[in-house]
């Protein structure tokens, strides 16, 4: 029979999952709001795309093995470049740079990462089933 520390463990890994793909999502969705703005002033830069990687790590204490956000940083790929040269930001030549965010890739990788976090959240609620039902069992 499981004893109540695997299944503590077993909440704890599942809780990091979520988390990490929390974060995941909230990078993504920012991206996908600024798809689309261009530099406040001519020759500034547009909003730039946010890159998350995650990782493996071992919680020390418990020697639960988990998943946490190991960087957060940004698309070094070239902006898009749109000819408008009546915009208030446009350069010299008349083109507007606005962000190397491709919402399509975004929407892909969105819905990557929110069928990632619902599978934390099942593992969790299994888990805590299990839990409840041991204890129960325990009582009989």
């Amino acid at each position: 029979m499981a004893t109540i520390s695997s299944f503590n463990q077993s909440l704890q890994s599942s809780a990091a999952g979520m988390a990490a793909q929390s974060k995941r999502l909230q990078i993504i969705t920012e991206n996908i709001a600024n798809a689309e703005s261009k530099a406040a002033a001519p020759g500034g830069q547009p909003y730039r795309r946010k890159t998350i990687a995650l990782g493996a790590t071992t919680d020390m204490r418990t020697g639960v093995a988990t998943v946490k956000v190991k960087k957060i940083g940004t698309d070094p790929s070239a902006f898009k470049e749109v000819y408008a040269p009546h915009d208030p930001v446009a350069d010299e030549r008349g083109y507007v740079q606005m962000p190397n965010v491709k919402p399509m890739v975004e929407m892909v990788d969105m819905q990557e990462a929110r069928l990632s976090h619902e599978a934390n959240v099942e593992a969790y609620k299994k888990s805590l089933k299990m839990m409840e039902d041991t204890i129960g069992l325990l009582r009989n």
